[in-house]
């Protein structure tokens, strides 16, 4: 039998919409026990759509598995005595409130930590808990505008542009997934718990690395490049004779192969292009030639001939694509889980892949809750009896 690396780990789960769902549902993922508790008019992604399967939404649906869902008012009395037997009990809280709104309910870190001391408290929130911004609404545009992401989005000549995904979200998520675990980890030394503050803007900066050290060192400044790499050329789509292919000379060994591909071997040696800094300062001069010979064939010719020639390339795939190419199905991009709502449930599953003798390897336990699906069975959990149940 097969423990799950979190088993026996309980997670309170306060936390609405996309960075604090998503990390919980990663952490349900490993094993933990996920209570997920929704206000009386629910989480507001119920309400993001449509697109809806059934009555449930499907952003809903995309970061809500392996939990179990309960209503509380948290506004209440009644909902914060709950929220507090609950936290008594748990191993991690992620919330993702406006900063100061627990410590008006009583479940801030002081007040929990002194009823449980082993108690793991993620606070997740646009700008942090401290500083200037710290009152501020957060958002994940916000995040991407303010954190530098979108000032480097885009083509060159265009205006920023936001990433496709919602990257300050999903980003601040990974990493409260990061603190817990790290957590954990402490407290196996030290048996407390600890206070960890996440936010969406503190996120996007660790992204940066590279461009970060051209401040830092007062180097050229990161701009943007549309898909094309700021010093390695050529790196970026290419335009054949009816699509486009990426491919990727990230060596000098790669720019003589690529050039054998292309019939341009004389420009393997051209001093003009000679090192990928050469290649860069004359990107323009040097992809007119390339694409001059690239659009007289079609993708799959030059897919094939690059593939040959060890030069890394692929295709440009919309999500249909992706999910529907064998090597996804191979991976196990593909969760299948019974829905009471929705009859099935379909999702994607968790990226990295254990294997060994003492693999613990994650797996889904549930799909998403109905709205208050586990409310009572909690509940009586913590004590109540279904006299009280009934009054919630």
């Amino acid at each position: 039998m097969i423990v799950l690396p979190l088993e026996g780990i309980r997670v309170l789960d306060l936390s609405r919409v996309l960075a604090g769902p998503f990390a919980t549902q990663w952490l349900g993922e490993m094993g933990a026990d996920v209570v997920k508790v929704e206000p009386p008019n629910g989480d507001d992604t119920r309400g993001w759509g449509p697109p809806y399967l059934g009555e449930e939404s499907l952003y809903f649906l995309s970061t809500n598995r392996n939990k179990r869902g309960i209503v509380l008012d948290l506004a209440s009395e009644q909902g914060q005595e709950a929220a507090r037997r609950l936290a008594d009990r748990a191993d991690v809280l992620v919330e993702n409130f406006r900063p100061g709104t627990l410590e008006r309910w009583g479940l801030d870190f002081t007040t929990l930590a002194a009823r449980n001391p082993r108690l793991i408290h993620v606070a997740i929130s646009g700008f942090g808990q401290t500083g200037p911004y710290r009152d501020k609404p957060g958002y994940d545009v916000l995040g991407q505008a303010m954190g530098g992401i979108m000032s480097l989005t885009g083509e060159p000549d265009g205006p920023p542009t936001k990433i496709g995904l919602p990257v300050a979200d999903l980003n601040a998520g990974t990493w409260a997934i990061i603190g817990v675990l790290m957590a954990l980890q402490a407290r196996h030394t030290t048996g407390r718990g600890q206070y960890l503050d996440v936010s969406l803007l503190d996120a996007q900066t660790v992204w940066h690395t590279w461009a970060a050290q051209h401040v830092f060192h007062d180097a050229p400044r990161a701009r943007r490049m549309g898909a094309a790499h700021p010093t390695v050329v050529p790196y970026q789509p290419m335009a054949c004779a009816d699509g486009t292919l990426v491919v990727a000379v990230g060596s000098e060994r790669l720019w003589r192969r690529f050039c054998t591909v292309l019939g341009l071997d004389h420009l393997a040696d051209d001093p003009r292009f000679a090192t990928t800094g050469e290649r860069s300062a004359r990107r323009d001069e040097l992809m007119a030639l390339v694409e001059e010979v690239m659009t007289t064939r079609p993708v799959a010719h030059w897919a094939a001939e690059f593939e040959a020639a060890g030069v890394p390339c692929g295709p440009i795939n919309t999500l249909d694509d992706l999910y529907a190419d064998p090597w996804s199905h191979e991976r196990g991009h593909h969760v299948t889980l019974d829905h009471p709502g929705v009859g099935t449930y379909r999702g994607t599953d968790f990226p990295v892949h254990a294997s060994g003798e003492a693999a613990t390897p994650p797996a889904p336990q549930s799909p998403p809750p109905t709205f208050g699906q586990h409310t009572a069975e909690v509940l009586r959990e913590l004590g109540y009896t279904d006299a009280e149940i009934d009054r919630f």
